[in-house]
């Protein structure tokens, strides 16, 4: 199976001061409730950021860093407060990550029924579309943001449209990372989001998680990257579907081409059956494999794993780098040669 390619207007960008350990991905499925409008899944979400935080910060500092959201949440009477450990506690070196989300229930809804997707912003409900996607998304992602300043996690948001990002016949043209490299830098967390971004070609379209992924990977070069979903990783069709089997290991190829590995299937000529949600304008699992395989490509290691698991915990962290145990469930997608 072949993995999409695209090509990217050239632009000189700078690379970190110190090696990226890890891309994550949120996936939209695992953080949101995707049945329902613009909600949030605050239980696996707050999973998810205690595992970044663990993963980023040194055990010395993982459990007592301070929260850095002081801001007043939506229905709380309490007004904010700072911890006064922060005037006096040392800056601790923390893991270079980057997260990236998806939207979930947050602007797919907009942007599927506006057409945002198909372009033409010279129609009055694209332009209005491309309006309320932004406004939703961007909210999910302050949301994001914030449940990682709660665990002490320096986070800042950062939007592909605000930045620049633009694409060409819906493939990424425009993307300078400097932004990015600089927040890593200086000590931030960078965290995107899939956007409604412009579009020389169609006047604008939507850029997915995964694409972004794949493109800060190639830039970036992290150690591995790590895809978190509302499932255990990859089958080889429907997993609500009886007899799904799971697949523990897709093999890359240097011409892009990819196979499953483990387990070995019955049919080798039996293609993986993949669905998209009706409201997924950005591909769904069609496009996280064919992005994840992009990558893999590069030499860098890809696990999908299911969000605010103990799985999920082991990939975030590097273990899987040097080991793999044999009741860890997910997919692990690598360069063979």
């Amino acid at each position: 199976m072949e993995a999409q390619n695209s090509s990217v207007n050239a632009i000189i960008n700078p690379i970190p001061t110190k090696p990226i350990r890890c891309i994550v991905k949120l996936g939209g499925a695992a953080i949101t409730c995707k049945n329902e409008l613009e909600t949030i899944n605050e239980e696996n979400l707050k999973i998810v950021s205690k595992q970044l935080h663990q993963a980023m910060f040194p055990v010395s500092a993982s459990e007592n860093a301070p929260g850095m959201d002081w801001s007043k949440r939506s229905g709380a009477s309490e007004q904010p407060t700072i911890n006064d450990e922060l005037f006096d506690q040392q800056i601790s070196d923390l893991e270079k990550f980057v997260v990236v989300h998806g939207a979930g229930s947050f602007g797919h809804f907009q942007a599927s029924k506006s057409g945002v997707h198909k372009g033409g912003l010279s129609q009055p409900i694209v332009k209005a579309g491309f309006v309320a996607t932004r406004i939703s998304v961007t909210f999910l992602n302050l949301e994001i943001v914030r449940a990682l300043a709660r665990e002490g996690i320096p986070s800042i948001g950062m939007s592909p449209f605000s930045c620049g990002w633009s694409t060409c016949k819906r493939n990424m043209a425009e993307a300078d990372v400097s932004m990015v490299v600089n927040a890593i830098d200086s000590g931030f967390i960078p965290v995107l989001h899939g956007d409604a971004v412009l579009d020389s070609s169609q006047d604008c379209t939507i850029l997915s998680g995964d694409v972004i992924i794949r493109y800060l990977a190639a830039e970036l070069k992290p150690d591995y990257v790590v895809f978190l979903t509302d499932v255990f990783g990859v089958y080889d069709r429907p997993p609500s579907e009886p007899g799904a089997v799971l697949l523990r290991e897709i093999a890359v190829h240097e011409d892009g081409s990819w196979s499953v590995v483990n387990p070995i299937l019955g049919d080798e000529n039996k293609q993986v059956e993949i669905t998209v949600a009706a409201h997924d304008t950005t591909g769904g699992m069609v496009t996280k494999i064919s992005e994840a395989a992009m990558i893999a490509k590069l030499g860098i290691d890809v696990y999908i794993v299911k969000a605010a698991t103990e799985h999920s915990m082991i990939a975030i962290n590097g273990s899987l780098k040097h080991n793999t145990p044999e009741d860890w469930l997910g997919t692990i997608i690598r360069l063979v040669k």
